[in-house]
């Protein structure tokens, strides 16, 4: 039987990265991580997270301390200006992003999207 495989994008300090890296190591999924500080979110690989959750502003962590110190809560900027926000700081997005199996997607922090991807 196949190892499943999962692919995790984030960044190495971040405590949702890591809950996300150690919940599919329990399950014996093999991981592959990208880190988004060492390399962009591929233009395809972001279309399929903004197809899925319904635009740009659903991945974007308006919660978090990056978002509030780029000052987006105040400033109107075009999609294609937050992109390229984005890719020099991945943290404004809601991370981790997670593709599983059977095209299964998740963002954030999010177990039950975790646990669903399990059953794919």
């Amino acid at each position: 039987m196949a190892v499943p495989t999962v692919q995790i994008f984030g960044v190495k300090n971040s405590s949702a990265t890591r809950a996300a890296e150690r919940f599919f190591k329990e399950r014996r999924f093999q991981i592959h991580y990208v880190d988004l500080q060492k390399k962009p979110l591929a233009p395809g690989e972001l279309k399929r997270f903004l197809d899925k959750f319904g635009g740009l502003v659903a991945l974007l962590d308006i919660e978090g301390k990056e978002y509030a110190e780029a000052g987006l809560k105040y400033l109107r900027v075009t999609d294609a200006e937050l992109l390229a926000r984005i890719e020099k700081a991945p943290k404004l997005l809601r991370l981790p992003l997670v593709r599983g199996p059977g095209s299964r997607l998740a963002v954030g922090s999010d177990e039950g999207a975790w646990k669903g991807m399990l059953e794919a």
